[in-house]
This record gives structure tokens, C-alpha cells and sequence, in this order.
């Protein structure tokens, strides 16, 4: 079954994305958070077309990727879980978890060094905040982000099957934790225990600096409250607050080709 999965992991983590991008935005649609425009074909056409220039260069420039590094870990015998020696359960949650805290650390150094804000900055520009916002990486960012990845995923030993799972989960929650879904409270309350919920996240893209060097989380909330950096609510609320950043509100800032160019503004 391992085998299977490892295989067939491109084909997998598509109908896995494909799946949930379209239930999120279905469910956007039935129960919106925020009222009034989204500006869906200035924003959409810029949003996806970015997560298909992400992909493109990723498979070309790194072509092993996360679980090419995690079968290569294996093979040479590389990584902390290696010398554990424990049950495969154990060591993928172990893994996991691992790899959610140095996704979490990277995300707030990418808000706190210049150099890596200027990349990271684009996906803040986004105007208002739906599922394809989770879609919107600046393509260095991701080439960033993957070889940190990969060196994460070496140190630990992670196995290939844990990896697979974490990228799908993580897609996953990125798109759910970004979607204009309007949660009832007490479901919100309860899933922040245990996942980044969308109100949780959506005060991380306030206009406001202090607001969106907060809640950094992408996939489990405990980092924020663990390391000091949880803010439970908007200031101004959600259904008012102002998504983005001050400096790139036009049209022209929300398309495909100034969005590449935006690091250098």
C-alpha cells in the first residue's frame, strides 16, 4: 500500500487539491464570511495562473521534491527518526508535527527579514481573502520554502508516506483556513483547539501590521499560542476589516506579471 501511494503521489495530491479547492469555494458560496465583490476574475485568473507557475518551476528546478528527499534520506540512512527506530505510526505523527512547527518558524521569518518579506509580501497584497488566496506564492518563495523542506525532511529521516500526507494536509488546510467561509462560533471555538480555522487566519491578513505579523499558523494553531504570537480577533471585525496591504490596491498591483515583479518594487 505504501508503494501504491508513494507511485502514484503526483496523481493523488492533484484530485486532493482539485477536490478541495471546489468543495471551498462551493462552500464560500453557500455561506460567505465577508459580503459584497470579491473581484473574482481580476483575482482568480492572477491566483491560479500563480500556483501553476509555482509548480512548473518546482518540477523543473527541484525535481526530487520533498518525497524524492525523503525516499533518498531513507535509502542512505539519514535522519533523527532512522536512530529512533520506532513504529511507523509514531514517526509519521512525529514527522508531521515536526514539519508543521519549521513550517510555522519559516513563515514568521519571512515576515521579519526584509529580504524574504519582499517575496512573501505578494501574498499579503491580495485585496480580499478566499480559498485561491492559499494559491498565491510568489515562485522563489516556494523554491525558498522547498529547500527548507528538504532539509527538514533529511534531519528528521521523515518517511516518504508521512511527507505525502503532510503536503496533502497541508494544501488542504492552507485552502480551508483561507476560504470566506462563515463558520457557526461555537464550530470555530471548537476547531481552533486543533486546526487554523478561517477567522483564525483571516486577522493574518489584516491591513493592520500589528494584526498580520500574527497567527502564522497554516495547518495546527498550538505554534501561535505556544511561542507567544495567537491573536483571537480582528480589531475592526471580520465582515469590515480591510484585507491587504497599503501599498498595492489597484488593478494593476493584482495581476499576474506585476505580482512576479512586485520583490523588486
Amino acid at each position: 500500500m505504501h508503494d501504491w501511494i508513494v507511485a502514484h503521489e503526483p496523481w493523488l495530491r492533484l484530485a486532493a487539491f482539485g477536490s478541495v479547492l471546489v468543495l471551498m469555494l462551493a462552500l464560500e458560496d453557500l455561506w460567505p464570511r465577508r459580503a459584497g465583490p470579491m473581484r473574482r476574475p481580476l483575482r482568480w485568473g492572477a491566483n491560479l495562473s500563480m500556483v501553476v507557475v509555482d509548480v512548473v518551476l518546482v518540477r523543473l528546478l527541484i525535481p526530487l521534491g520533498a518525497t524524492g528527499t525523503a525516499i533518498w534520506a531513507d535509502v542512505h540512512g539519514f535522519g533523527l527518526l532512522q536512530r529512533l527506530d520506532a513504529p511507523f505510526a509514531v514517526e509519521a505523527v512525529l514527522a508531521f508535527v515536526a514539519l508543521d512547527c519549521v513550517i510555522y518558524w519559516q513563515h514568521r521569518l519571512f515576515h521579519k527579514i526584509p529580504l524574504f518579506w519582499r517575496l512573501h509580501r505578494m501574498h499579503h497584497s491580495d485585496i480580499e481573502f478566499d480559498a485561491t488566496t492559499a494559491l498565491r506564492f510568489h515562485p522563489v518563495e516556494i523554491l525558498v520554502s522547498m529547500l527548507i523542506k528538504m532539509a527538514t525532511i533529511v534531519a528528521l529521516g521523515a518517511p516518504a508516506i508521512a511527507v505525502i500526507l503532510f503536503e496533502i494536509a497541508l494544501n488542504g488546510t492552507a485552502m480551508f483556513n483561507h476560504s470566506n467561509l462563515r463558520l457557526p462560533p461555537a464550530l470555530d471555538r471548537a476547531l481552533r483547539w486543533v486546526l487554523v480555522t478561517p477567522d483564525m487566519h483571516r486577522v493574518h491578513h489584516s491591513v493592520h501590521r500589528r494584526e498580520h505579523d500574527s497567527n502564522y499558523g497554516f495547518n495546527l494553531p498550538w505554534w501561535d499560542h505556544l511561542f507567544g504570537s495567537y491573536n483571537d480577533q480582528p480589531v475592526d471585525g471580520h465582515t469590515t476589516m480591510q484585507i491587504g496591504l497599503p501599498a498595492f490596491r489597484e488593478d494593476a498591483d493584482q495581476r499576474l506579471l506585476p505580482l512576479l515583479a512586485q520583490p523588486l518594487k
